[in-house]
């Protein structure tokens, strides 16, 4: 144990007031959303702090593991341990939970671990908005309020008349996530620094740290303990590979007393945390900072304005924008050096380096709303992954702390590049960027694809290191999208014999099409469908999903799709089967198939653009009522408002476009599918200082049909808008009624 007095005497900080909004005016956004939202049921999301897209994420935790837990909260739980400044909003993956505070009074709680050092909590001492969350620590009457900066976390605790303190604790890990080393130095008698090392989701994640406290401490309390290579400790194999450290910081502090923590992170090293520190949060004052927090937040919210009277669709709306900008996250220092996917720092010169992709997730939705909201952004997302690329051999598949987990399928890097190189965004280098997609595409070892190559589909029978029997049918149809975007890139480019080998690989999900069953269907090695076959199934070849979610994985040739079938007839029976088909035993859902309607699983990301398939084949309101059902009974003003992971934003960005009125069905194509509109108006506010405008006459509850729709006041002929539509700053009009409307396209 290591003590260190510094007995000093401090005057009150003078930060008073209460955190509130200041403004109540339609312009202020940030009073809509309410981050409780999914914090409960599947959602995995978090109620803490955050900037638009920021490092820091600074949010409670319960204390306890578990798949409730992955966010480190789960809205039925009554304990807090602790406020961490590292989540993932809406996964599967239990991980981070990176530089944990805690404040107390003595003698504080403590429980047997996990749950540790804690407090119980009540809901009704507890809210939050974009940028801000409060609570009271009831077992030592301690109010908590948090905001945060791109890469800065800010604390103000309120105390009691006590003897008080403030724990940090950087061996606390939970469910994936284990402290390999740690270490934390006292700069001086408000500065504390150093760093967090560990092994989990986020493979040789370091996370290192400054923190400044608004009042010196009286004394500072550090204790050690060594971390083992093995998880039985009296295993004569066990090495010590590192250091758990953890620290109480001490105070007297009266009644109404306010101390603020101000923690900047770093992935490269405690000086760069210092140069965080110093360049985002200078001084302290919460205030000044949350309403920094606040300024920003309403300047990203504000890029689309909606019209409506029902206050609840307000908050649902810019609650799920607010998801939709929570990731990726920046991942390097004010000065641009980040640590590499080579394990290497590295230094982006006029651009902000990013990490956390859920690619598998949030192509479809997130990425081509962030090229309208954020289209900066995306450049700098891109030259992300060139950077990754050029460090790592292959375009990440969903990366982390610039670290690879391998998690999912696809290689969904490619169609976000596309997608922004087919619409003319950013400065990135496009002939590496396409370079970069054809390597990734063609790494013969990794996950199948030589195989793919090789016999045009993925088997089910053959595996390698990476266990690439495993969902082998879903990567067939992964492969053929990317490969189409491939193609489409380097077609525009004139690289036509690439975009000619592309384009033909696009036509492999043709090659599990099994005419028999009339469903995509896992294939061996020498080309045997597998038997048997129930396309209800959740099997180990179908990756999160069955056969009928699975089915409509050709985003990039629905026609193709409906001439396998045998026709539009058909098709449209089949996807009338898709929402009508119930599960036979709903018991035996796995826990990723919510939201359901039929077979279809609005929980999960590949039934997301199912719905829209009905404009296919002429049937529009079938489209627009689903749309409807969806967005109106599976996205809920609660905690458990959302009906599956939010997956960094996907539920939340498909939600976006739906509610405005139209979906990107196939993100790269530059058309987005007309649904149903929810509100009265809606402005899109674009960077080219233009505003696309959809206006719904008569919309309502129950008025979700369409009757008639023009753009600039001519009748829209087609199913979808385009991009170069939605640019030119055009206006949507939309007439609603409560009976379907006339098809007002000629279907082809």
């Amino acid at each position: 144990m290591k003590y260190i007095n510094y007995a000093v005497c401090a005057g009150l900080l003078s930060l008073i007031g209460c955190a509130s909004l200041k403004n109540s005016d339609e312009t202020s956004y940030v009073g809509y959303v309410n981050p409780f939202i999914g914090t409960d049921f599947t959602g995995n999301t978090y109620p803490g702090a955050q900037s638009p897209f920021g490092m820091v994420q600074l949010s409670p935790d319960n204390g306890l593991p578990g798949w409730d837990r992955i966010s480190g909260y789960f809205y039925p739980d009554s304990t807090i341990s602790g406020f961490s400044h590292t989540h993932l909003s809406g996964t599967g993956a239990g991980d981070l939970y990176d530089i944990s505070f805690m404040p107390v009074t003595l003698p504080y709680h403590e429980a047997a671990a996990p749950l540790g050092i804690h407090s119980k909590f009540s809901h009704k001492d507890e809210k939050a908005h974009a940028g801000y969350y409060q609570v009271k620590l009831t077992d030592y009457d301690i109010n908590v309020e948090l905001t945060a900066t791109a890469r800065c976390g800010i604390q103000r605790y309120t105390f009691p008349k006590a003897e008080s303190a403030v724990f940090l604790d950087l061996k606390k890990a939970m469910n994936w996530d284990a402290t390999t080393d740690s270490h934390i130095e006292v700069v001086d008698s408000v500065t504390i620094r150093g760093y967090r090392f560990s092994e989990g989701w986020a493979r040789g994640q370091r996370v290192y740290f400054e923190t400044r406290f608004s009042k010196p401490f009286m004394a500072v309390h550090i204790d050690s303990s060594a971390i083992l290579s093995s998880a039985d400790t009296t295993a004569k194999s066990a090495k010590r590979i590192g250091t758990a450290f953890k620290a109480r910081f001490d105070f007297k502090t009266v009644a109404g007393e306010q101390v603020t923590l101000s923690t900047a992170l770093s992935g490269v090293s405690m000086e760069g945390a210092s140069k965080n520190l110093k360049a985002e949060v200078p001084k302290d004052d919460f205030d000044y900072y949350l309403k920094e927090a606040e300024q920003n937040w309403n300047h990203e919210l504000g890029r689309v304005a909606i019209e409506t009277k029902d206050k609840e669709e307000q908050v649902k709306f810019y609650t799920a924008l607010y998801h939709s900008m929570l990731a990726p996250t920046i991942f390097g220092d004010v000065d641009g050096a980040y640590m590499g996917a080579d394990r290497k720092v590295h230094q982006a010169e006029g651009w902000t380096n990013y990490s956390t992709f859920s690619l598998w997730d949030t192509y479809r939705a997130s990425h081509p709303l962030f090229t309208y909201i954020d289209p900066s952004r995306v450049n700098d997302m891109i030259k992300s992954f060139i950077a990754f690329y050029e460090q790592h051999g292959r375009l990440p598949v969903w990366n982390i702390y610039g670290s690879e987990t391998d998690m999912m399928i696809g290689n969904h890097a490619i169609p976000v590049i596309v997608d922004a190189y087919l619409k003319g965004i950013g400065d990135f280098d496009a002939s590496k960027a396409l370079e970069a997609c054809v390597a990734t595409a063609n790494i013969d070892n990794y996950r199948g694809i030589g195989l793919y190559k090789k016999l045009g589909y993925v088997p089910y029978d053959v595996k390698d290191e990476y266990n690439a029997e495993n969902w082998s049918l879903s990567r067939t149809l992964e492969y053929a999208y990317d490969d189409h975007c491939i193609a489409m890139m380097a077609d525009k480019m004139g690289k036509k014999e690439i975009a000619g080998t592309f384009f033909a690989r696009a036509q492999n999900y043709k090659n599990v099409y099994n005419p028999a069953t009339s469903f995509m269907q896992p294939r061996d090695s020498h080309g045997k469908f597998i038997t048997p076959f129930d396309a209800e199934e959740y099997s180990a070849h179908i990756c999160e999903s069955n056969a009928w979610q699975y089915f409509w994985s050709v985003q990039h040739d629905i026609p193709g799709l409906i001439k396998l079938v045998g026709g539009q007839e058909r098709f449209g029976q089949k996807l009338d089967s898709m929402f009508t088909f119930h599960p036979s035993d709903t018991s035996k859902l796995p826990i990723f198939s919510t939201g359901m309607i039929g077979q279809y699983a609005h929980g999960n990301e590949p039934s997301h653009h199912a719905l829209y398939l009905f404009n296919a084949v002429g049937q529009p309101w079938k489209t627009q009522q689903y749309a409807a059902e969806v967005m109106n009974k599976l996205y809920l003003n609660t905690p458990s408002g959302l009906s599956g992971n939010d997956d960094c934003g996907q539920m939340s960005a498909w939600y976006v476009f739906s509610s405005l009125g139209f979906y990107p069905v196939d993100p790269i194509s530059g058309k987005y599918e007309i649904g149903t509109p929810l509100f009265e108006k809606a402005e899109l506010k674009l960077s080219n200082g233009k505003k696309f405008t959809v206006k719904a006459n008569h919309v309502s509850k129950s008025n979700i049909y369409i009757q008639a729709i023009t753009i600039d006041g001519k009748p829209l002929e087609t199913s979808y808008i385009t991009h170069e539509q939605i640019m030119s700053g055009a206006t949507l009009v939309l007439e609603m009624g409560e009976k379907p409307g006339p098809v007002w396209y000629k279907n082809k």
